[in-house]
């Protein structure tokens, strides 16, 4: 009986200063990132059985065990990779935001003082100092389309950086999750399968961690390793091997950083499209969805303005006399041919000059299957198939300069991607600016009627612009046309006031009563240094409707892009937000089940303290009980 109490006394005590190890080794861990409350499981010993029935025979110590939930875990691993996703691309998009809507440093105060200065040499043709200042603001609004570019390809190679370095995080992780796996196999073995608690935290932490990196699906296999997916299913780790993500160079576009997955065969590229969750997520989207559409998007308009200036100018006469030429220079479109392309097509892209208000601020994909190009406009994944060059589509002109294209190869057009950091002032002299038309109206000192010819305005750089053009009439509604060009001399045009007369590129409207012998005559502006009529022109592309299929101006189309990521930036940040209350509200109700409660350890080591000293108080009568026996014994 004594010796029955003594196992008894000793059991009890075993359990309770296992319980007060657990209580302090909670206690200890307490603000241990990923820490699991441990608790100690008792169970009663098998009872003695005797004639008379069955006598308690103590407590046993089952195992430690985590206060552990996976279905808590889990929404909290879901709740995290969103909201470090979110984090991370709002963080971004908030630079972008401040860049374009700043009103002093953004776009459209350098373009609304351009069009003033053009409004400056329109009102004084012939002053020096107003068209020195029109190249002083072409200069400065070059300047800021191309300070707001560098500050987007800075934002770009910060994307680039921190891919690299969070790929190498991510490969860290994973290759500490598979040492841990090995480590809890062994710990398990040795204790005859008892949970190696403290490792199972380390490695649900890592877990966790990983999932504010990138979207991280875990597979439990039956020996209690982990099995860690990313992507479309593609293994980090599978038991005691990880594997492992390589940044690398996007293949149809060498400034990006994408990640590659390195298998025995070699490194095969992640579609980033599979690459959601995660800071990394967030960083794929922020430069697929924000930052390529804003380079795109500002390229636009200075392609837009730059052409359609140029339209413009060189339709005019400068100082000296001569045609204008371009106000501007702009760079080609951008094709980058795939670099794993088998074949020897060179494509080569160029502006539509009769369409450059079709651009649109998408990228393309040029593909080739053996027999038909598929043109795909990435944005909306619109297709169009051709089977041969030249093609012309959304403001753009295609053609296969050289070589031949084998089926698989792809190439990626970017139209508008370099526009605003190749932008150039191509006029250095002030004279050059041709403000005035190079056609000038006359009528006839001899005239009898009222008629009266207009100003004149120019269409086209006909060959014959310049050529003297007479209109006579030989009727009070007819006239004759002489001169040189295309339908030219016209004979017995029918007369009607305010009609179009269209010549060699350019058109006038007759107004009024004529009479027979009246002429008028349309040449070249021998002495147009104080006219104005080109500038007037070019003043009014400012306000003209010539971006978005004739929808939006110049500063319009810019405003817009400026409301969309304004728009998207206040979205991510209410999204952010909430996804943040989200997780806080997850974590919270992880805590409570598996959390350590400073207040309840404290009460628990003194339950566990007095336990202790009720066994203690055990093994002191079976000590008593025993010493009696001994006594009576000796009588």
């Amino acid at each position: 009986m004594a010796t029955d109490i003594f196992g008894i006394g000793i059991s009890g005590l075993q359990a309770a200063r296992a319980a007060l190890i657990t209580a302090g080794h909670n206690i200890a861990n307490a603000n241990t990132p990923g820490y699991t409350r441990q608790l100690v499981d008792l169970s009663s010993a098998t009872p003695l059985g005797t004639s008379v029935g069955f006598y308690g025979n103590g407590v046993d110590i089952t195992s430690v065990q985590r206060q552990y939930s996976q279905f808590l875990s889990g929404e909290v691993l879901t709740a995290s990779t969103q909201s470090s996703s979110l984090d991370s691309y709002y963080s971004k998009i908030k630079q972008l935001d401040n860049l374009v809507a700043d009103p002093s440093a953004g776009l459209s105060p350098a373009i609304q003082d351009f069009f003033a200065a053009v409004q400056g040499v329109s009102t004084t043709p012939n002053v020096a100092s107003s068209r020195q200042a029109l190249l002083s603001s072409a200069e400065a609004m070059k300047s800021r389309f191309q300070v707001i570019d560098q500050r987007l390809a800075e934002l770009r190679d910060g994307v680039n950086s921190e891919v690299s370095t969070t790929t190498q995080e991510i490969n860290n992780m994973g290759a500490q999750i598979a040492d841990l796996n090995q480590r809890i196999l062994v710990a398990r073995s040795a204790t005859g399968g008892k949970p190696p608690n403290d490792l199972l935290d380390q490695r649900d932490q890592l877990v966790a961690n990983l999932n504010k990196d990138i979207r991280a699906t875990v597979v439990v296999q039956n020996d209690g390793a982990y099995n860690v997916f990313i992507g479309s299913g593609q293994p980090l780790v599978a038991g005691m091997l990880s594997y492992t993500l390589v940044p690398m160079r996007e293949p149809l576009d060498p400034t990006k950083l994408t990640i590659g997955y390195r298998t025995s065969s070699g490194i095969v590229q992640l579609p980033e499209s599979n690459l959601n969750g995660g800071s990394l997520g967030g960083l794929l989207a922020f430069r697929s969805q924000s930052l390529d559409p804003m380079q795109n998007a500002l390229g636009r308009v200075a392609i837009t303005l730059a052409e359609t200036f140029n339209a413009q100018h060189v339709l005019g006469q400068d100082l000296n006399g001569q045609l204008g030429t371009a106000m501007f220079s702009i760079g080609a479109p951008q094709v980058n041919a795939n670099l794993n392309n088998k074949g020897t097509a060179v494509v080569a892209a160029t502006f539509d000059s009769t369409n450059v208000g079709g651009l649109t601020s998408s990228d393309y994909r040029l593909s080739y299957d053996g027999n038909n190009y598929n043109l795909t406009r990435l944005e909306d994944n619109t297709t169009r198939s051709f089977a041969a060059f030249p093609q012309n589509v959304d403001g753009i002109s295609l053609a296969l300069a050289s070589g031949t294209a084998s089926a698989g190869d792809s190439f990626l057009i970017r139209p508008t991607a370099a526009g605003a950091s190749s932008l150039r002032v191509a006029i250095t002299d002030p004279s050059k600016i041709a403000a005035a038309a190079p056609v000038r109206t006359a009528q006839g000192a001899a005239n009898f009627g009222s008629g009266t010819i207009s100003a004149g305005t120019v269409n086209s750089l006909d060959p014959n612009l310049q050529q003297t053009v007479g209109i006579t009439f030989i009727s009070a509604t007819t006239f004759n046309v002489s001169g040189t060009g295309t339908g030219l001399p016209a004979t017995g045009v029918t007369y009607t006031p305010g009609q179009d007369i269209t010549f060699n590129g350019w058109t006038v409207q007759i107004s009024g009563a004529a009479a027979t012998g009246d002429t008028f005559s349309v040449a070249r502006n021998g002495g147009g240094t104080g006219d104005n009529r080109n500038a007037l022109a070019l003043a009014d592309l400012q306000t003209k409707k010539i971006m978005d299929g004739g929808a939006a101006s110049y500063q319009g189309a810019y405003a817009s892009l400026v409301s969309r990521v304004g728009t998207q930036t206040r979205k991510l940040e209410v999204t952010s937000t909430a996804q943040a209350t989200l997780l806080e509200q997850a974590r919270t109700a992880e805590q409570s089940y598996s959390g350590v409660n400073l207040d309840e350890e404290a009460a628990n080591l003194i339950r566990y303290q007095q336990a202790y000293q009720a066994s203690g108080k055990v093994l002191q009568v079976a000590s008593t009980l025993f010493d009696t026996l001994l006594t009576l014994g000796n009588r």
